[in-house]
């Protein structure tokens, strides 16, 4: 595919070489009918969006600010699934006289189907005896039928209580295998959100398809027919889902029939579900990113806003310049959240001042956007890009614009990354697990009119060191709390030269002028001194065979990093190397409101 839109050879050589057989879309089952799977889907193979960096993203390096505790933060692929079938197997199996565990019910040698399930869903309570028919059907012959609980997780009962709970229940399904998983490991690679939920795997235990929501039996009994031959022609199409391309030619707004795709919350009700378009570079990342996110329901795959006069286009007319972005369909709860949060989750994943880049991404289809269908969403999108504008010296050029036409993209970019766990991704998963962390511009400080009085440690000694959990991150937490790193080049604050200051994301305390700023190429903020040596104090370091000096916070003790006589000889010769996680920026523009009034003129223009 040697297109002058694509990315770097690299990333085209491991595309055109690979084997992996790419899968197809989920969400085909909710929209298929009685549609076959024969009739739906047609072979073939393309392999896209290249394949993971092997780049060392190591923090143990002597110049890094590397912590007297290593980071145990996931890489991306520690996110996504592997040995599933072996999972599986270990776990332990609930329906009496069925085994102790899941090997007692998965036959190695024939594809799985397995369906994700809770206690408080009642689709899923009324679909158990169905499932349970198709395990013992003659048409399943061909393929193990086995249903996984997560208890402690999703709102489910926990271990002992759902164990409980169902010893008085399975009675009435006495041939269904029910394996419980009280690690809740499998729902959170995969990213299953909402119940039911099923998984398909062929005979080495790899997921063919993901399927967010029921499963008619038409879609069963054709995934039956198609098991004696491991799901081949599910594993080797490349066709788009059936019945989901249709177009209101009014509003050339998407309209997806999604009757078989009901979704519950906890409380068994119909989730409210809002929608919202995201263009983030290659999609495969961002679909698996949002799909961790807390209150989403789904995400799919597509291609946005292009030329009119190429509606439905595939993969291959996108590369050569349709003008259509790799987009994918964010469908949330708007009970459990909001346009805003799912903005500020966008936001960690994207460099939003890269024109048609980025990862290694290049080209117009890997353009960053937020497209939308609801007027009324308009005005948070315009304001949360006012708030990272505020972060970057550079123009934000992210697209605002409402959505002119979408169109899904082929089945196996779908879910690219829970069936291939080495595919290649430019965003770090674990960033999800997060939840977003509160601006402190809404502090609220004593009004000071000096430099002294807003540096006095008093000032910021009323934060609640018991409830840190529940205010910071969890890399937040453990960088400030237990010395932790954060990854090279991950954090956004290592590119950010705004004017403004950063202060201790703990108890707000100044720290830091964006006046200090400088790019040091290490892959952590560095700063050639601290706005006043005496809001940090310095500790001998002696982790790691090495002799380093550690920089905490002077008020709440916090884990900074560490200094080094490498810096800028001009200015000082010391390299501050600092974990952006352990810190707030916060704008020159809102300085004044958020307390800080008499540093705004210490504010200098940075020199990076």
């Amino acid at each position: 595919m040697p297109h002058k839109n694509i990315r770097n050879n690299d990333h085209r050589d491991a595309k055109e070489s690979s084997t992996e057989s790419p899968r197809a879309s989920s969400r085909w089952f909710k929209n298929a009918g009685a549609f076959g799977v024969t009739t739906v889907l047609s072979a073939g193979i393309l392999i896209a969006c290249g394949q993971m960096s092997n780049a060392d993203n190591s923090t143990n390096n002597t110049s890094s600010s590397a912590s007297p505790k290593k980071s145990e933060a996931k890489s991306s692929r520690d996110m996504l699934p592997s040995d599933m079938l072996k999972q599986l197997q270990s776990l332990p199996q609930l329906t009496k006289g069925l085994g102790d565990t899941g090997a007692a019910v998965i036959d190695p040698n024939k594809p799985t189907l397995v369906k994700f399930w809770a206690s408080w869903c009642p689709l899923c309570l009324g679909s158990l005896e169905e499932t349970e028919t198709w395990r013992k059907d003659p048409k399943f012959s061909d393929v193990n039928v086995v249903t996984v609980t997560s208890p402690g997780h999703l709102n489910e009962k926990e271990d002992s209580d759902f164990t409980t709970w169902y010893a008085g229940v399975q009675a009435d399904y006495p041939k269904l295998p029910v394996l419980s998983d009280p690690s809740g490991e499998l729902i959170d690679k995969l990213g299953v959100q909402v119940y039911p939920s099923w998984a398909i795997l062929d005979k080495q235990g790899n997921l063919v398809r993901l399927v967010k929501g029921n499963m008619t039996a038409e879609q069963a009994y054709a995934l039956a027919e198609n098991a004696s031959n491991d799901f081949a022609e599910l594993k080797n199409s490349k066709a788009k889902p059936a019945n989901v391309q249709a177009l209101d030619n009014n509003s050339k707004i998407e309209t997806i029939n999604q009757k078989d795709g009901v979704y519950y919350n906890d409380k068994g009700k119909a989730i409210n579900t809002r929608s919202i378009y995201l263009a983030g570079g290659c999609f495969w990342g961002v679909e698996a990113y949002m799909e961790r996110v807390d209150g989403v329901v789904d995400v799919i795959s597509g291609y946005a806003n292009g030329s009119d006069n190429q509606p439905n286009p595939s993969y291959e007319d996108v590369i050569r310049g349709s003008g259509h972005a790799e987009t994918v369909k964010v469908t949330y709860d708007a009970d459990k959240t909001d346009l805003d949060t799912i903005l500020k989750y966008y936001f960690r994943v994207v460099d939003p001042t890269s024109m048609n880049k980025q990862g290694n991404d290049r080209g117009v289809q890997y353009r960053s956007g937020i497209y939308y269908t609801d007027k009324a969403d308009k005005p948070v999108i315009d304001a949360a890009i006012k708030r990272v504008q505020g972060k970057y010296k550079e123009k934000v050029v992210v697209e605002d614009k409402a959505l002119d036409n979408f169109y899904l993209a082929e089945s196996y970019h779908q879910d690219y990354l829970a069936k291939n766990p080495n595919g290649y991704c430019h965003v770090d998963l674990s960033l999800a697990d997060d939840k977003p962390e509160e601006t402190k511009a809404t502090t609220k400080l004593a009004p000071v009119t000096t430099v002294a009085e807003t540096l006095n440690p008093k000032r910021y000694a009323g934060f609640d060191k018991g409830a840190l959990k529940n205010t910071l991150t969890k890399a937040q937490y453990d960088i400030t709390q237990d010395a932790g790193t954060e990854r090279a080049f991950s954090h956004e604050y290592d590119n950010l030269f705004a004017p403004g200051i950063y202060v201790d994301v703990v108890s707000g305390e100044p720290l830091f002028l964006s006046t200090d700023k400088y790019q040091s190429g290490c892959g952590w903020p560095s700063f050639t001194k601290p706005i006043d040596m005496q809001v940090i104090t310095q500790h001998e370091d002696k982790a790691f065979n090495m002799v380093r000096t550690e920089i905490r916070s002077r008020v709440a003790d916090s884990h900074l990093g560490h200094v080094f006589p490498d810096g800028p000889k001009d200015r000082g010769g010391l390299r501050y190397c600092i974990n952006g996680g352990s810190l707030q920026f916060i704008p020159v523009s809102v300085m004044p409101q958020s307390g800080y009034a008499p540093l705004v003129k210490l504010v200098k223009p940075a020199k990076p």
